[in-house]
């Protein structure tokens, strides 16, 4: 089942061995063994841009993955296949369904706002200023939330709420 890598990535050749290695020590069960070599697969694929081959593994990772916080992590990627093939709705589908398992993701946070605020952007070519205005006041929500988790990262996030008004504060 291990996929070949067609690169020659030292790093990414290095986890697949680590990770082989690990399982085999680690008292995990046949589930979870098959579950994260899909998901490692899955991650080589979509590294690859091979994302239809990605989104394969990562659905049969689904089907066998039971613990919730691993499998906030398959819907993630999920997600991230579909928002970079423009396919935004199914993108946001899966990033809610991610946090429902996992709230610290600010990453999915993130990119739920990433969505909101380009969709506030199209909104406003299309002379949809209350549209604009909705979508803009989601992504300032969803920022605001992956900035508390992660203060110290998505800076241009953090300029964009200061400079239209919608500072956020981090308690």
């Amino acid at each position: 089942m291990p996929r070949i890598q067609k690169n020659d990535n030292f790093i990414d050749k290095t986890f697949t061995i680590l990770a082989d290695i690990i399982l085999k020590v680690l008292p995990t069960s046949k589930e979870e063994k098959e579950a994260f070599y899909y998901y490692r697969d899955g991650m080589s694929a979509q590294s690859e841009g091979e994302y239809a081959e990605a989104l394969e593994n990562y659905y049969e990772a689904l089907q066998l993955e039971e613990d919730p916080y691993d499998r906030s992590y398959i819907l993630y990627n999920i997600g991230l296949i579909y928002a970079s093939n423009g396919e935004h709705i199914k993108a946001l589908e899966y990033y809610h369904q991610a946090l429902e398992l996992n709230s610290n993701l600010p990453q999915a946070l993130n990119n739920i706002a990433v969505i909101y605020h380009y969709q506030g952007l199209k909104a406003i070519d299309n002379k949809k200023l209350n549209s604009s205005k909705e979508m803009f006041t989601k992504a300032a929500k969803y920022w605001e939330q992956a900035i508390t988790l992660a203060p110290n990262n998505y800076i241009e996030a953090q300029n964009w709420l200061k400079t239209t008004g919608r500072e956020y504060s981090i308690d």
